[in-house]
């Protein structure tokens, strides 16, 4: 077959599959549940450690091996069940384009909101999909409306950077007075209490808290519904970021007690990156503005608080499928796994000489995420050089945080891939690097 005679032949094939596609159904049916592997059964007791278990789940992760990557708070590596449902999901918008925009994706859009409301335990008209955690805290914050001049609004310095400037921003929007305080370090569950009730005290104009239930610089744990109670009986709202919590932590909306929370779905539950949700108890929605007066819902309807535009459709439409295997998963196993993890190569760190472990080991107050720093080495050029030197000399990934009020520090967070034989390796790198062992 000659150049012209392969080019015809091809043009044919493409267009005979195009013809295919204009009669298919407008969107495959999502993954369902029986569809996902089978995990083998696993004791109750001993989740963490069970080896054909975890081996099992591992084995639905695809990831490089040219590092060991203990970075995985940026965000979530999608299972392979998941990145399939993606590209078969990609691959179905981009074929159907508009036809399916125009005549389905509402539906299914409105769909996924129900089936994540379930999942977290509220109700549909109380979450509204938004592009991440941070689009969700920003409105909420950006949009409530129960401040006046003169209030004060209350952070502290282990909130998320882009919920801080939010807050700030309050002063000029809202002619508030904004306040920062520091957690106390090394932290523990009543040294937390009282650091915010202090704050809480000590500002007693105060009418909206920012809190982080996970925090991404040090993995700290918060302990959310007592803080928010707290607030609540000194007349203060309280917007929950929960970005780090759902999926990593086995919790529900119920259990944060808070009336506004903020949550992703790309981190711990390990849908596509770019989706996320906000919650707005359904007897509060009037406290939080539409979003630049969104016309497109009524005033009473969550969606009117959320004005993104065109989404990612491929990225909503495969939250079913990460849902279902996060559920097959179970979140009270993958809570369990995490910690034991994390506790896996923190217990044998505190004994090295030098090195400053910021997350505490108390019960309640960790997950997944802990956090280091050697002691001294507080700035940016002393943790970017530790980074480095992880890095390219023991082919370990972590990542520098800022903004811890002693110093910046060095996070770490293994993921469900993760194995014991790759947080033997970060212990061996961090003997060396303390000088605990020589190298």
């Amino acid at each position: 077959m000659n150049f012209i005679e392969t080019m015809t032949s091809n043009r044919r094939a493409i267009l005979k599959g195009l013809a295919a596609a204009a009669v298919a159904p407008l969107a495959a049916p999502a993954l369902a549940s029986d569809e996902l592997p089978k995990l083998p059964t696993a004791p109750t007791a001993e989740i963490a450690t069970d080896k054909a278990y975890w081996g099992a789940v591992r084995g639905l992760y695809a990831v490089t091996p040219d590092i060991v990557n203990l970075e995985n708070g940026y965000w979530g590596v999608m299972p392979e069940p998941v990145r399939r449902e993606f590209m078969r999901q990609s691959d179905m918008v981009n074929t159907q384009n508009s036809y399916y925009a125009r005549q389905r994706f509402g539906a299914d859009f409105e769909a996924v909101r129900v089936k994540v409301a379930e999942a977290v335990g509220a109700a549909p008209q109380e979450i509204a999909l938004t592009r991440g955690a941070t689009e969700a805290l920003q409105l909420l914050i950006g949009g409530y409306n129960r401040l006046k001049p003169g209030d004060t609004v209350l952070y502290a310095d282990l909130d998320y950077d882009s919920m801080q400037y939010a807050m700030n921003a309050l002063q000029a929007r809202r002619g508030v007075d904004v306040v920062k305080f520091d957690v106390p370090e090394p932290a523990t569950r009543q040294a937390v209490l009282d650091a915010y009730a202090h704050a809480l005290e000590a500002n007693p104009k105060t009418r909206l808290l920012l809190l982080t239930h996970v925090s991404h610089r040090t993995g700290l744990v918060m302990p959310v519904a007592e803080i928010v109670r707290m607030a609540k009986a000194r007349g203060v709202d309280t917007i929950v970021d929960a970005a780090h919590s759902w999926g990593q932590l086995d919790i529900k909306v119920a259990d944060l007690e808070a009336d506004f929370i903020g949550f992703n779905l790309h981190k711990w539950i390990g849908a596509p990156l770019g989706v996320g949700f906000l919650y707005i108890r359904k007897d509060r929605l009037d406290s939080i503005d539409r979003d630049m007066g969104d016309e497109d819902y009524p005033e009473t309807d969550i969606r009117s608080r959320v004005h993104t535009g065109t989404v990612n459709f491929a990225t909503v439409l495969t939250v079913p499928t990460a849902l279902a295997l996060h559920q097959e998963i179970g979140a009270a196993a993958k809570q369990a796994r995490l910690r034991y993890l994390r506790d896996s190569w923190v217990r044998r760190v505190r004994t090295f000489k030098g090195v400053e472990i910021l997350t505490p080991d108390e019960p309640g107050l960790y997950g997944a995420i802990t956090s280091f720093r050697l002691s001294g080495k507080i700035s940016k050029a002393d943790n970017e050089a530790i980074v480095a030197r992880l890095r390219d000399d023991h082919k370990v990934l972590t990542v520098r945080r800022a903004g811890v009020a002693k110093g910046q520090c060095i996070r770490v967070t293994p993921a469900l891939y993760t194995g014991e034989e790759d947080l033997d390796r970060l212990v061996e790198a961090l003997a060396v690097i303390s000088g605990t062992k020589n190298g």
